[in-house]
C-alpha cells in the first residue's frame, strides 16, 4: 500500500510540476514575442524605396552631391560635402577622432540618409535602390563583426550561402586566414560557439574578412577593420587586401596609416570637409601638412612603443 501511494503521489505531482515549468516557459515567450511585436512595428528610418532603380550591373561609382548630415540638427557632421569616389579606386580617410570619418562610411552604406544632398551609386540615389541591390553591392566591414554559432565555413559563407566549399576555402586563402583555420581542432568544420567566443579577435576579424571577399561587392568600407589584429596578422591582412580591394570600388578608415599606403588616394578630413587630398606618398613629402604631421604622429607612437 506504501508503495502504490507512492506511486500514485508521484503520478499526481509529476504533471503539476510539467505544467509549471510549460507556464514560466509560456511567459518568457509572451514577453519575448511582445518585444519582437515592439521591433516589427517600428518604422525604418531609412524607408524602401516605393519604386526601385534597378541595378544589373553595379560599376562602384559613389558621387556625395553637396551632402549634409548631422545626428543632431543644430549639430551637422557632415557639412556641404561634394566628392567623387572614382570606379575601381581605392581611397583612404584619414583625421582625428570626430572628423567625419565613419559618418561619411554609414551615408555610403545607407545606415543613415543625408539630412540635404544625395549619395549615389553609379548616378543612382541611394534612397531609390533596393535595399538587397544595395546590401549585394555595397558591404562593410568594421572593427567588431558579429560571428554566428555555428562552423567557421557557415560564418564566411554568410557572404554568400551559395558558395561552395571550395570558394569558402579559397576567400579564407586570398585574406590569409587559412592557416589559423586548419590549424582548428575541425578545421572549417569547427563550432566557433556563440559570438565567435572560441576565436581571437584577430581571427574573427580574419573570418570578416573572407566573409566580405566572397560575397564580392562592387563596394568595400573597411572601417577601422585591422585594428583588433596583431603585427603578424594585419601584415597578412594587408598582403590579402591586395587581392581584395582588386577591381572594386574602396573605402579604407584606418589610423594605423600602413593599411592607407596602398590607397590610391587620401583624403584628410577635418569637421566633415576634405582638407588635403592626394596620394600617400606625395601627401607625406608635402612639410608641414595634415597628412605628414599625422604620419609623423603615428611614426614616433611606433618607435614609443618598440622602445617600451
Amino acid at each position: 500500500m506504501l508503495t502504490a501511494f507512492l506511486l500514485y503521489l508521484r503520478m499526481f505531482f509529476e504533471p503539476m510540476q510539467e505544467i509549471s515549468q510549460f507556464f514560466n516557459t509560456f511567459q518568457s515567450a509572451s514577453s519575448a514575442l511582445e518585444k519582437l511585436s515592439g521591433v516589427l512595428a517600428e518604422r525604418p528610418g531609412v524607408p524602401e524605396p516605393r519604386s526601385p532603380v534597378p541595378l544589373p550591373h553595379v560599376r562602384g561609382e559613389v558621387r556625395f552631391d553637396h551632402v549634409t548630415f548631422g545626428y543632431l540638427p543644430e549639430r551637422p557632421v557632415v557639412s556641404h560635402l561634394d566628392l567623387t569616389i572614382a570606379e575601381g579606386e581605392t581611397v583612404a580617410l584619414v583625421g582625428t577622432t570626430g572628423a567625419g570619418k565613419t559618418t561619411i562610411a554609414k551615408l555610403m552604406a545607407r545606415f543613415y540618409d543625408p539630412t540635404s544632398g544625395a549619395v549615389r551609386l553609379d548616378g543612382v540615389d541611394l534612397r531609390d535602390i533596393a535595399d538587397t541591390d544595395l546590401r549585394r553591392a555595397v558591404v562593410m566591414v568594421t572593427q567588431e563583426n558579429f560571428m554566428f554559432s555555428g562552423s567557421v565555413a557557415d560564418n564566411i559563407a554568410f557572404g554568400r550561402p551559395s558558395a561552395s566549399r571550395a570558394e569558402i576555402e579559397y576567400a579564407a586563402r586570398a585574406v590569409g586566414a587559412h592557416d589559423f583555420i586548419t590549424s582548428l581542432p575541425e578545421g572549417y568544420d569547427t563550432d566557433v560557439a556563440k559570438r565567435g567566443e572560441r576565436l581571437s579577435a584577430g581571427q574573427r576579424q580574419l573570418v570578416a574578412f573572407a566573409r566580405a571577399f566572397l560575397a564580392d561587392p562592387a563596394v568595400l568600407i573597411l572601417d577601422e577593420a585591422t585594428s583588433s589584429l596583431d603585427i603578424p596578422s594585419e601584415r597578412l591582412v594587408q598582403q590579402g587586401l591586395q587581392t581584395i580591394l582588386a577591381d572594386r570600388t574602396a573605402v579604407i578608415i584606418a589610423h594605423r596609416l600602413s593599411t592607407v599606403e596602398i590607397a590610391d588616394r587620401v583624403l584628410v578630413l577635418e569637421d566633415g570637409q576634405v582638407v588635403e587630398q592626394g596620394s600617400p606618398v606625395e601627401l607625406v613629402g608635402r612639410t608641414g601638412g595634415r597628412y605628414a604631421i599625422l604620419h609623423g604622429a603615428w611614426e614616433e607612437s611606433l618607435a614609443s612603443g618598440s622602445a617600451s
